[in-house]
């Protein structure tokens, strides 16, 4: 797990650029397509509780990003899938995505040319959010 967390930390700290890029982009869009959600998702609710949000928050995210229900998002954990089927699986990612705008990590969310790493930084944009204390109405783009 710990090996999971550093490379989410040097995603991270990369910006998730787009695979056409360069060759390292890449490898570190091949390394986030392999990572499990279920390793990040239990960071997405440690930052979330560090201030004061829930899980159910969180959840709230997920489910309105993706489409999934409570019950497939557990499925999704519990067989340990990675973010590329994590998101290619997803019924129906929300609509108003389009509307998450903005800079994660240096770069500009609605300029990400790889699809599966926007949506992850859509999500890492949503969460970051919830644990500014945004309101969730404005999170969900009401």
């Amino acid at each position: 797990m710990k090996e999971k967390i550093n490379d989410w930390v040097k995603f991270t700290n990369s910006g998730g650029t787009s695979m056409a890029q360069s060759k390292k982009s890449s490898m570190n869009a091949e390394r986030v397509y392999r990572m499990t959600f279920s390793s990040v998702y239990s960071l997405y609710i440690l930052k979330a509780e560090k201030k004061g949000r829930t899980k159910e928050e969180v959840n709230e995210i997920i489910f309105w990003l993706t489409g999934y229900n409570k019950q497939m998002l557990q499925n999704h954990i519990e067989n340990d899938s990675d973010f590329e089927t994590f998101f290619t699986q997803a019924p129906e990612i929300n609509p108003n995505t389009s509307k998450i705008t903005g800079l994660i990590c240096g770069y500009r969310v609605e300029e990400i040319e790889d699809k599966i790493i926007q949506k992850v930084r859509y999500l890492d944009k949503l969460i970051d959010e919830l644990a500014k204390g945004r309101i969730m109405e404005k999170i969900l783009r009401k």
